[in-house]
């Protein structure tokens, strides 16, 4: 048995620019700027990362970052070789 989904009229105010750009990828997916619309604004409220990629996030943010940097290439063969 099919579910049916509701749908309600909204009204936005968008950018020109925005609008044209969001008509584009529309058209270039073959689908209605209504159906293209709202599969993105889906994506982004439902779609939820892993347990991996929230763990990875909180660890970018918090600025502990593992791994070094280099400003020198020089630097950078001088710790890979002592790793030999």
């Amino acid at each position: 048995m099919a579910t049916t989904t509701i749908r309600k009229p909204a009204s936005f105010r968008l950018r020109a620019d925005l609008l044209e750009g969001l008509k584009r990828n529309a058209a270039r997916e073959n689908r209605t700027l209504n159906n293209y619309v709202e599969s993105v604004l889906l994506g982004i409220v439902f779609d939820e990362p892993n347990e991996v990629t929230k763990a990875a996030i909180k660890e970018a943010k918090s600025g502990k970052n593992p791994n070094k940097v280099y400003d020198d290439i020089d630097e950078l063969f001088k710790d890979l070789d002592s790793d030999k």
